[in-house]
């Protein structure tokens, strides 16, 4: 009986996440209210603070809960034994796809930030968490001969800026496109990596 209420409380979080996640695509992290998602639940504000103490966690966390799908596809894609194809993999999966909810929430992210700390860790654990991806994969190729790098964590840095600015301009200014991101970012990492242009195109 007791392992069937832990289930039923799993249950309730994560529909109580995955409504909020929907919610701060739609209306943002800074606007989004407890209400909001009791309403969209139809379930007391009560419930919502029993398994989330304030607004600002329940935030944090349906953040968190966003970009981790996200990087769990790409920890996922960044398996192999070809590191030249990972990269690829994973490259592909970072920038905007689809509907790019992810990157909406990130993007947004970055502003609260700015003045929550809850959003900041969380944003700095979660960044970690993606060149971690990364620098495995880069560490793989050198060890293979694959790629050229005397500097891999400067060129983790350059790359993960470059990715993070173009998808700005791809999600929220629309002055760059989803196939020039890819090109500009395989071109740049060709460099980054000592590798012929043509084996990141």
């Amino acid at each position: 009986m007791a392992g069937r209420a832990r289930r039923s409380v799993e249950v309730r979080r994560e529909e109580i996440l995955s409504t909020t996640v929907e919610l701060l695509d739609e209306l943002g992290l800074a606007a989004t209210r407890v209400a909001d998602v009791a309403v969209a639940l139809d379930v007391s504000p009560a419930l919502v603070f029993y398994h989330f103490g304030t607004k600002d966690e329940l935030v944090a966390e349906a953040f968190a809960h966003a970009v981790e799908r996200d990087l769990e596809r790409m920890e996922k894609a960044a398996s192999g034994q070809d590191p030249v194809a990972a990269l690829r993999r994973v490259l592909k999966l970072y920038g905007p796809t689809g509907r790019a909810t992810g990157w909406r929430i990130w993007i947004d992210a970055w502003a609260v930030a700015l003045r929550d700390a809850d959003i900041r860790q969380q944003l700095k654990r979660l960044d970690h968490r993606w060149q971690d991806v990364l620098r495995g994969i880069v560490r793989d190729g050198v060890a293979a001969g694959v790629f050229t790098c005397p500097d891999p964590e400067s060129s983790i840095a350059r790359l993960s800026a470059l990715v993070d600015g173009l998808s700005v301009a791809v999600v929220v200014h629309k002055s760059v496109t989803r196939t020039q991101l890819r090109a500009w970012v395989g071109a740049q990492l060709a460099v980054e990596l000592g590798v012929e242009p043509s084996v990141m195109a």
